[in-house]
């Protein structure tokens, strides 16, 4: 769930930081660990590209709903549980 990190940014930036995400991703560079004998290395970046992603499109969408869609609530209700009273 995005929490609007990327608020405060432009639209330009937002893109630029989806652009870099989507390449991370396609190039396999998300999460490396290499290991040798009884050592474990590994490289993580500062936030997981997922939340990168989902970050970016609630960025983009309250800057200009428009041409990125609006931003839905959605609401769920629960009919199957009932409440029994004595």
């Amino acid at each position: 769930m995005a929490t609007g990190i990327f608020a405060d940014f432009t639209e330009s930036e937002v893109l630029a930081i989806r652009a870099a995400a989507k390449t991370l991703v396609t190039e396999g560079k998300t999460l490396m660990t290499w290991g040798s004998g009884n050592t474990t290395t590994g490289k993580q970046f500062v936030m997981p590209v997922k939340e990168v992603l989902e970050e970016c499109r609630y960025a983009l969408r309250k800057l200009d709903p428009d041409t990125y869609g609006a931003h839905v609530t959605r609401a769920r209700c629960n009919f199957n549980s009932a409440t029994y009273g004595s």
